[in-house]
Formats: structure tokens, C-alpha cells, sequence
């Protein structure tokens, strides 16, 4: 039995897919069902006899010591977190209380919990606590990847909270020894991904017509990690994972956010002119999907560069990123484009600050 936080979310729940689909695993899904997250995100899988969905918080210790004592799981996959940047910025009270406080609070059930297993089961239990490169802030043009030893250095709002997690994740271990890893993921995209995140959101804004806001000048770097190839590392990491290690994944597909958006509208053009997309309003762009970018006002703290080492995780499980960038972003269009309900039911709930371009330059 493996329990996912925020198993309804973009990565939790294909990691449900990837889980059910690849191995024998039964799965208990635990998530609160907040905006980003929805149960059509585990479909077929709602029903079936391997998957367990639990509505609940993390922020609830009591219902989440409950839940362990009725399903035992061999592992935790903690995956329930608020992640996006601009929200942060906005309002950062749900990032510090999802993301700080439920996470002590998950800590606090599991290892109440854990204290009473049996030693063998002590000693195999494994809680795999997911962050993210943010926490170390911008790299410097020529500068090496992040690793193991980079040091804190949050800018945002988002990376912070996520920061403070992770070192309450890292004490739990040294003060209690409760079993926990961190994996730092890279920018992650693929299916099921909420559409104010950058790649769905210009899938979206492109399919009405609308233009497409560039931050800055579009030329910040990320390493970009298809959701699949990140599921892939995490089933391969638990199963090898020393308690109170910490591991990177990155993609291996670093690229600036200018080049990535006019790939990704290369992509829509030509699934536009295969006759798999309907004419917008107003018709599709002569020039192109890319003309429909526009520069807006970069955001504030925003990091340059982003790049991950893979070292620690190669050795141990011998992962390697398969799904190379142009293929997982005609894969991801592909998905949108067979998913309009979907999509339309988390449009209507996007915020209007996502939806909206202020007006700017072509990028």
C-alpha cells in the first residue's frame, strides 16, 4: 500500500496512472480537492479495487494518523503542496499553511504512527517528501548545476515555503529518525496539468485566439522534466532511497522560456494545419501561433536559470529522462486537444489575472 498527498493534483495524479498501470501497487490518493485538483484527474481508476480515494487535509493530523492506521502503507509520497509562483506573490497565507504547516503536521501523524510499527516495518517505511529546484534560487550563467551541496536561496514566496518544508522534513529525520528523502524536481509539464501553469496556459490562450504573456524579455532558463519521467524516478527512487538523503531530477532539456513557447507554438501550428484544431475566433494567425506572444512585465523575484544535476539519482536507481522536449510537448497538445471538457472545466475556474495579457511587445 503506497498513500499519495495530493494524489488529485497535476503530478500526483499521474503518478496514480503511472503507479496503477506499471506495477501491482495499491494506492490510497489523499487530497483536499482544492482548486487545482480534481477526481476526473483518476479516471478510469475511480472504482477500482487497487485505488483508495480519501478526501482530506494534510493540515488535519488526525485524520491523517487515521488513515494510517487503516490502510498501513509501506511508503508516503508527499506530494500536496500550493505551487504556483504568482499566487505566492499575490497571497502567500495558503503557501505557508499547506505547504509549512501541513507538512509538520503530516510529520507529526506519520511518525506518531511510525513509533508504534513493528521494527522490521520501521525500518522499511519510507516518507518521500517532493520540493523542487526553486528552493535554490537563480543560477549564474556559467554556473554549475544544482546539487546536493547547493545551498538555500529562495526568492519567492513559493520556493520559501517550500524551503521551510523541506527542513522540517530534514529534522523530523535527525531529531526522531523518521525515514524521509527529498527529491528537488525540475519544472515539471505533461497532462493534467492546471491551466494557469505556462505550457497549458498557452495551449488555452492560443486555441481562443487570445494573445499569450511573456514575462520579461522570456529568456529565463528551466530545465524541463516530462510528469511521466519524474513518476518514473520517484516509484524508482523509493525503492533504493537511504533515509535522509536528498536527490535532484532534472530533465536534461534546459531551454529559455522564449524558445520552449515558440516550440510549443510550432507544435499547435502543425496539429492546426493537420486539421486536429479548429479555427480560432477571428482565425488562426497567418504568421503563426508564436505571433500571438506578447511581452509583459516580468515578475517579481523572478529567477534567471534553473539546472539540475541527475547525479545522485543515476547512480542510485539508474534513471535517465526518456521523453525528449519536442516529443513530450506534441504529446501534451495532443492531450489537450482530446481533453476539451477537461479543460474547459478548469478554465472557468482559472482566475481572471491568468487569463488576462497586459498590453506589450511581441516577443
Amino acid at each position: 500500500m503506497l498513500l499519495i498527498t495530493g494524489g488529485a493534483g497535476f503530478i500526483g495524479a499521474n503518478l496514480v496512472h503511472h503507479c496503477l498501470e506499471h506495477t501491482a501497487q495499491q494506492v490510497v490518493v489523499l487530497d483536499a480537492l482544492t482548486y487545482a485538483g480534481g477526481l476526473d484527474n483518476l479516471e478510469p481508476w475511480l472504482g477500482h479495487d487497487r485505488l483508495h480515494f480519501e478526501h482530506g487535509d494534510i493540515r488535519d493530523r488526525e485524520r491523517v494518523r487515521e488513515l494510517l492506521h487503516q490502510y498501513q502503507p509501506r511508503a508516503i509520497i508527499h506530494l500536496a503542496a500550493e505551487s504556483h509562483v504568482d499566487r505566492s506573490i499575490a497571497t502567500a497565507d495558503a503557501f505557508v499553511d499547506t505547504n509549512v504547516v501541513g507538512t509538520m503536521r503530516l510529520l507529526q501523524a506519520t511518525l506518531a504512527w511510525w513509533d508504534g510499527l513493528p521494527a522490521t516495518r520501521r525500518q522499511s517505511f519510507r516518507l518521500l517528501h517532493v520540493s523542487t529546484d526553486e528552493v535554490f534560487g537563480s543560477l549564474a550563467p556559467d554556473a554549475a548545476p544544482f546539487d546536493v551541496h547547493t545551498p538555500y536561496a529562495p526568492s519567492n514566496p513559493y520556493a520559501a515555503a517550500k524551503a521551510a518544508a523541506d527542513h522540517l522534513v530534514m529534522a523530523w529525520h535527525r531529531t526522531h529518525g523518521l525515514p524521509t528523502c527529498i527529491l528537488h524536481s525540475a519544472n515539471n509539464y505533461g497532462p493534467r496539468q492546471y491551466p494557469e501553469k505556462l505550457i497549458p496556459l498557452t495551449i488555452q490562450r492560443v486555441l481562443a485566439g487570445a494573445t499569450v504573456p511573456v514575462y520579461g524579455d522570456g529568456l529565463q532558463q528551466r530545465d524541463w522534466l516530462h510528469v511521466t519521467d519524474h513518476c518514473r524516478a520517484l516509484m524508482d527512487l523509493l525503492e533504493v532511497a537511504e533515509p535522509g538523503e536528498v536527490y535532484l531530477v532534472g530533465g536534461g532539456a534546459p531551454c529559455s522560456n522564449r524558445e520552449l513557447l515558440r516550440e510549443l507554438c510550432r507544435q499547435l501550428d502543425a496539429a492546426y494545419h493537420a486539421g486536429r484544431i479548429p479555427a480560432p475566433p477571428g482565425g488562426w494567425p497567418a504568421e503563426g501561433a508564436a505571433s500571438r506572444l506578447r511581452q509583459v512585465t516580468d515578475r517579481p523575484g523572478h529567477d534567471r536559470r534553473y539546472a539540475s544535476s541527475n547525479r545522485r539519482l543515476h547512480q542510485a536507481t539508474g534513471w535517465r529522462a526518456q521523453i525528449a522536449l519536442t516529443d513530450g510537448l506534441r504529446d501534451t497538445v495532443q492531450w489537450y486537444l482530446d481533453n476539451p471538457q477537461w479543460l474547459a472545466r478548469r478554465k472557468s475556474a482559472t482566475p481572471p489575472a491568468w487569463l488576462t495579457c497586459s498590453r506589450g511587445q511581441t516577443a
